[in-house]
């Protein structure tokens, strides 16, 4: 098949995310679940956008910002998802083309306009999503492309994108396109609520097509339904790789049958941890597709996370790559 012109292949919602800080009493005002995700229509994300002040709007999705933070280190990355010819969809497009991210869109949605997620983040630096999916969620098998899939040395599924039965198979092609070509498939679960909903899913994408898995311990705790010691041995016996962020306890990994422990970056403030797992992820993806050892991956990954954590939105504000260790490069 070739060699990867990419490190890695992203699949997700296209979203532009409209972000702004607010006191917890919004979350109790609105009826809003702290730290979750909610997917809504378009007239409650119009309500929720109307109640908030001085939001900041950037091109978004989970997968798109994991993405972004691997080109922003200096790898190479690609991303295929689903907009509409509207004026969030041309800007979703031209941010992913100004950040060097090769974008492979599916056919142009022309029911559904492009998505957006309201982010509400509180003091304590959480963040509670209201996503209005909009054309993201339209992606079927037709707009993923074996080319593109191809391309990229690891293809990066991203968990929210698991609420339509189209998405779901187009998951399901794309990871056999890209075993076919010998790539290697990572999952993220993205959210705990997600989780619940695609609980039986999940576990067959996990034993039947991931290679590496991407979760926080809340995540894998409710996969599994049972405590973290014992999600950690089950995943080991269906996945040879996995990350399991822990937040100030750092992560645990699966490596090849050991685990191993990797500490938390320091971070003076916790500001908004929107996008942390994202660009963990972006770290950890540009040491396993250079061939680092388990250590190594962690390390970077902690770093990209402690870096987005600190201040408000999910793009780092520096250049990622100014930030990898002498060590490490």
């Amino acid at each position: 098949m070739g060699a990867p012109t990419l490190d890695a292949v992203t699949i997700g919602n296209a979203l532009v995310d409209v972000i702004a800080e607010a006191p917890e009493s919004f979350l109790v005002e609105e009826g809003l679940t702290k730290a979750s995700m909610m997917l809504v229509d378009a007239a409650r994300s119009a309500h929720l956008y109307g109640r908030l002040t001085g939001a900041v709007q950037a091109s978004g999705g989970s997968a798109a910002n994991t993405s972004h933070g691997l080109a922003s280190l200096g790898g190479r990355a690609g991303f295929v998802g689903k907009i509409a010819a509207d004026d969030l969809g041309r800007a979703f497009a031209e941010d992913l083309a100004r950040v060097g991210v090769r974008f492979y869109p599916g056919a142009t949605s022309t029911t559904e306009p492009t998505g957006r997620c309201v982010i509400v983040v509180t003091p304590d630096g959480q963040r509670t999503m209201s996503t209005f999916l909009g054309a993201s969620s339209l992606l079927e098998p037709a707009d993923v492309t074996p080319d593109g899939v191809r391309s990229g040395a690891v293809l990066f599924l991203e968990g929210y994108l698991f609420d339509r039965d189209a998405a779901k198979e187009a998951f399901r092609v794309a990871a056999a396109h890209a075993h076919a070509a010998g790539r290697k498939v990572a999952l993220t679960l993205s959210d705990s609520f997600c989780v619940e909903r695609h609980r039986e899913d999940f576990l067959a994408l996990v034993r039947d097509e991931v290679d590496l898995l991407f979760a926080n311990e809340h995540e894998l705790c409710a996969l599994y339904e049972t405590d973290l010691d014992a999600a950690l041995a089950r995943l080991a016996g269906e996945c040879s790789h996995a990350a399991v962020t822990r937040s100030a306890d750092g992560s645990v990994l699966l490596w090849e049958g050991r685990r191993v422990v990797v500490p938390a970056e320091p971070v003076a403030r916790v500001v908004d941890a929107t996008g942390a797992g994202d660009l963990y992820a972006a770290g950890f993806l540009y040491g396993y597709t250079r061939g680092w050892d388990a250590a190594a991956c962690g390390r970077l990954a902690g770093i990209a996370a402690a870096e987005v954590i600190s201040h408000v939105g999910p793009r780092p504000l520096v250049s990622l790559a100014t930030l990898i260790p002498p060590d490490l490069r």
